[in-house]
């Protein structure tokens, strides 16, 4: 029972300091860039089609769904091409990216750009060469021209996230962020819990910064005023207060629809509050997913090292039929194995480029058919890259398999 809580504690407290401060950060700079440019940089794309897989791909590349999100009611409405949504889908790996970028950074860094050239490559030769794919593109165009852009917006507002229980407005609508309840107790408490969770975020990041400095050393679980202590107490209360935002605050101060992206804030409080939102959103996810990676090796002794060392080439295809899941959950997983030398970096790339986190939802709840496509399109360049590093990586250019720069 006493490891059983330990894991627990640990988890509480790794997941909030090792991933959450860093997520809250990344998406409190994306929202307050389109804060400031009112969503204006996004017109444009219409006008540029050549740019657009590269563009869906630098969106992607955004450490968690966010700017992934954003892209996918863009193709409905006739603005960007379904290569485009490819190589957006490819080049995001959701908010699994934040456990590797805190705890592997240089497995991140090549990982991710191998993803974000597959994803280039493989979105412009959709759009150039079809690969079979041209229908969906006239398709969408003869829906936009017949029934205009209301009727696409009327689709686009219907959208919700199968993932969320609550059906918030769609990517865009932020007249429609404020609170969907109202309490005397409630609505104030969650107002002060909103930004005790911002101090408990700032705090956080400082020592998150200063434990990747010191290259991720072991921290007891202890409560007092050293570092070790620090990083106890902030990292159980940040992850606190996020699962008390998410659950509830959420609902009395408005963002009830977290996991939807949107193109313009009203003010930067309401900035600030969506960043706290998504984050917390995030942190349930990632202590969900820490909690079933490590009791199950604890309570089995599971070598989860030698399982994947035996499975040879399976281990990049089982990344990327992995990545097929719709969500963040299971990819945070896996990211996680990989942190602790569970699995190949062949494995990781695979299902960083087959993973679509978050993002797909919204299509699918819009169009079914170009969400179901567009998933196994991704998965293509993920066999191909996950093979060829299994082949290439640790046989020709001699770099380890397992554990490549984890801290």
């Amino acid at each position: 029972m006493n490891e059983i809580s330990n894991i627990f504690l640990a988890s509480v407290r790794d997941g909030y300091i090792q991933v959450s401060v860093f997520v809250a950060i990344t998406v409190l700079l994306f929202s307050y860039i389109q804060y400031k440019t009112h969503g204006a940089l996004l017109e444009k794309l219409h006008d540029h089609r050549g740019a657009q897989p590269l563009f869906g791909a630098l969106m992607g590349l955004t450490p968690g769904c966010g700017g992934a999100i954003i892209m996918m009611p863009l193709y409905v409405r006739g603005t960007v091409s379904f290569g485009t949504v490819v190589s957006t889908l490819a080049a995001t790996a959701g908010d699994s990216a934040f456990v590797i970028l805190a705890m592997a950074p240089k497995a991140a860094l090549y990982v991710y750009s191998m993803a974000f050239v597959a994803a280039i490559a493989f979105g412009y030769a959709i759009d150039y060469y079809g690969l079979g794919l041209n229908w969906l593109d006239r398709a969408i165009s003869k829906l936009r021209s017949e029934d205009g852009d209301g009727k696409v917006e009327e689709l686009v507002g219907m959208s919700s996230n199968p993932a969320h229980e609550y059906e918030g407005p769609a990517p865009g609508h932020t007249h429609e962020s404020g609170p969907d309840r109202t309490s005397k107790i409630l609505t104030p408490l969650s107002k002060i819990v909103h930004w005790l969770w911002w101090v408990a975020a700032i705090i956080g990041l400082y020592l998150g910064i200063s434990y990747l400095i010191q290259g991720g050393p072991e921290v007891p679980l202890v409560a007092n005023t050293s570092f070790s202590g620090m990083f106890t107490v902030v990292g159980i209360t940040g992850t606190t207060l996020s699962f008390y935002l998410y659950l509830i605050g959420r609902h009395y101060i408005g963002e009830g629809h977290v996991g939807k992206a949107r193109e313009s804030f009203a003010s930067f409080r309401d900035t600030l509050q969506h960043a706290a939102m998504e984050t917390s959103f995030v942190t349930v996810w990632v202590l969900g997913a820490y909690l079933i990676y490590e009791y199950p090796v604890a309570l089995f002794n599971l070598n989860i090292g030698a399982i994947a060392a035996s499975a040879g080439v399976f281990a990049p295809i089982a990344g990327a039929a992995i990545g097929l899941i719709p969500g963040c959950g299971p990819q945070i997983v896996l990211a996680g194995a990989y942190a602790q030398g569970a699995i190949p970096v062949s494995a990781l790339a695979a299902n960083a480029i087959s993973q679509d986190g978050d993002a797909l939802f919204p299509l699918l709840a819009i169009d079914k058919k170009a969400a179901l496509l567009a998933t196994i399109y991704t998965t293509i360049p993920a066999l191909i890259v996950g093979l060829a590093l299994y082949y290439l990586w640790e046989p020709v250019f001699g770099l380890a398999s397992f554990g490549f720069g984890t801290l």
